[in-house]
């Protein structure tokens, strides 16, 4: 039987309050505390608290409040990006895990604060990056550590998602991407497929990302929308927002492997995370669903669509034994992701073990953002990634092993 884990909450936004109703579900788990700035957040949440697990929550505006609360053993921290690395290094200062949504870093100084607090006081911290447990890219994943792409050469990820509506209403629903927006230029959502690929070049485990270059597109797709939407006449219609529509991101890697990262959230577009993994053997491609492997499909090179929306004929043969033993709670956000990268966050809050995505992965990932800020603004000049492990990537203690390992297969 587990051990009950007391759960504080802090950030009760759109996201927030989605991970609040995962966590409802999940067993051994008691959300003893909500936390956000706005009271009728705070009760529309006590109130789901009260209505699924039965207890009543302590309901504040002060994320401290929570962390000083001695029967507290972990928050999930699903504030604004701005504040998720602050409360982070505030929860780990009080002894407490912090399992932290995504978002890009706003400076370097803070992700080696970050750090440099885990280091000092021993208390572990996650970046929740769900896509890590995606089940397409854990299959990838196994694939890779069984040996079936050969060495890893390139990978391509990003985010591309139409969010014209969340941002271009910001105001109205209190989010923070609008201001985001309006006044920076960057990757600003590097860490969705980035994590995933992380894994598979054994970032900050034998690599590291060495250098950066990031341009950004024209940015039109937000005054397009706001003028059909909300009229021309609306305030914003005309306005000169600073994010560029499509942003595109070059990585180079300490063994010289590339990566591209594409942030594309203010044109129509379908949702995509474009995942794509090259090796010597091998190769697979999201966005048509296909699997190419050496020596098997070379016959059809010049029939490309009989290979399309292959990837099920290999599922039973390569399915990541997290996803082949996982039944999704059919409430769990994003196809049960949300369900496994908090049940990864919990075990390690259990067995008091360093988590499966670390301080490490956390300063790495989000840095992007901040670096690329840097490099757009320079006309894509190229910038330099630090090691977070100050070294310690060419030869680390291995990781945890257990059922949510991302480091190898079980």
């Amino acid at each position: 039987m587990l051990n009950e884990l007391n759960i504080g909450v802090i950030g009760l936004g759109g996201r927030g309050y989605s991970l609040l109703s995962t966590i409802l579900n999940m067993k051994g788990i008691k959300v003893t505390a909500v936390c956000d700035n706005y009271a009728d957040r705070q009760q529309m949440a006590a109130k789901l608290v009260e209505e699924i697990a039965g207890n009543v929550p302590k309901c504040t505006g002060s994320y401290k409040e929570v962390l000083d609360m001695n029967n507290i053993d972990a928050v999930v921290v699903s504030s604004s990006w701005a504040d998720h690395i602050h409360i982070a290094i505030d929860a780990m200062k009080a002894g407490k895990y912090a399992g932290v949504e995504v978002g890009g870093a706003y400076s370097i100084e803070e992700c080696w604060e970050l750090v440099k607090t885990h280091e000092e006081t021993g208390i572990p911290c996650m970046l929740l990056e769900n896509c890590c447990y995606g089940r397409e890219e854990l299959m990838v994943l196994n694939m890779v550590k069984k040996g079936l792409f050969g060495e890893i050469v390139h990978c391509e990820g990003g985010y591309r998602h139409d969010l014209r509506y969340e941002i271009t209403n910001g105001r109205e629903n209190r989010h923070y991407r609008l201001a985001n927006y309006m006044h920076r230029n960057c990757e600003n959502y590097p860490t969705h497929e980035l994590g995933p690929i992380a894994k598979i070049l054994d970032i900050n485990r034998g690599n590291r990302m060495l250098t950066l270059v990031s341009v950004a597109s024209k940015a039109r797709g937000l005054n397009e929308y706001i003028r059909n939407v909300k009229g021309k006449d609306y305030d914003l219609a005309d306005y000169q927002f600073a994010q560029g529509d499509v942003v595109t991101t070059i990585i180079k890697c300490a063994h010289g492997e590339t990566i591209t990262l594409t942030l594309d959230t203010t044109l129509p577009r379908f949702y995509s995370r474009g995942f794509l993994v090259q090796g010597t053997k091998a190769m697979y491609m999201e966005d048509n669903y296909s699997l190419f492997i050496d020596g098997i499909h070379n016959e059809i090179e010049f029939n490309w669509r009989q290979q399309w929306g292959n990837v099920e004929k290999f599922r039973s043969q390569y399915e990541h034994p997290i996803w082949r033993n996982f039944n999704p709670d059919e409430n769990a956000g994003h196809g049960g992701m949300d369900e496994l990268v908090l049940a990864a966050f919990f075990d390690s809050v259990r067995r008091k073990v360093q988590t499966p995505i670390d301080v490490y992965d956390m300063a790495s990932w989000m840095s992007i953002t901040a670096l690329s800020e840097q490099s757009v603004a320079m006309g894509g000049m190229p910038v330099p990634i630090p090691d977070f492990t100050n070294g310690r990537w060419i030869k680390r203690e291995p990781a945890p092993d257990g059922f949510y390992c991302l480091h190898k297969v079980d």
